[in-house]
């Protein structure tokens, strides 16, 4: 949508971020929350500030990074008023599960590797389960994650190859 040769309405436009983000951003919610209700929540509140600010969003290609930016805002300043971390259990994953027609042992299996991720997730800073989760599950470019961030694009990427190294451990050291 970033290309068209006309103008999009501010209808439209709140319509196309629904309709090609909404997916993006309530994932990255959830993992941040890892209540399906509040990721909802997050999920309303991320698009109605977005039709609040629609007139002065400047089109430059960004409408994910802009929505998760919001979502992340929400998510944070939720954190300091509840007073509660933001951390990933089991229960944040579920909707992650693979199809009902999968065999008991996959499964099984499945579950398994997904508890084995939340807990290994739970473990990095909190910087570097920032950048993973708005990479992997926003889809963002490290660009746009070092400015929500408000740090340098090499932390950034710091950040992300250091989590993901230290997850390459947790994960293969809790192999059996």
């Amino acid at each position: 949508m970033d290309n068209l040769s006309q103008p999009l309405t501010a209808d439209e436009l709140l319509a196309s971020w629904v309709r090609e983000h909404s997916a993006a951003v309530r994932g990255y919610a959830l993992a941040l929350v890892r209540r399906p209700d509040v990721a909802d929540d997050v999920l309303q509140e991320v698009f109605r500030r977005a039709w609040q600010v629609r007139d002065s969003f400047r089109q430059q290609g960004q409408d994910r990074a802009f929505l998760i930016r919001i979502a992340d805002h929400l998510v944070c300043d939720r954190a300091r008023k509840l007073g509660w971390e933001l951390n990933l259990d089991e229960s944040g994953w579920q909707g992650h599960e693979p199809a009902d027609e999968a065999d008991p042992v996959s499964i099984a299996e499945w579950r398994e590797a997904e508890q084995d991720l939340a807990v290994a997730l739970e473990q990095l800073s909190a910087g570097q389960r920032r950048v993973l989760l708005m990479r992997y599950f926003g889809g963002l470019e490290f660009a746009e994650i070092a400015e929500q961030m408000s740090c340098p694009l090499n932390t950034a990427l710091s950040h992300c190859r250091r989590g993901l190294q230290a997850l390459r451990r947790l994960l293969v050291h809790h192999q059996p």
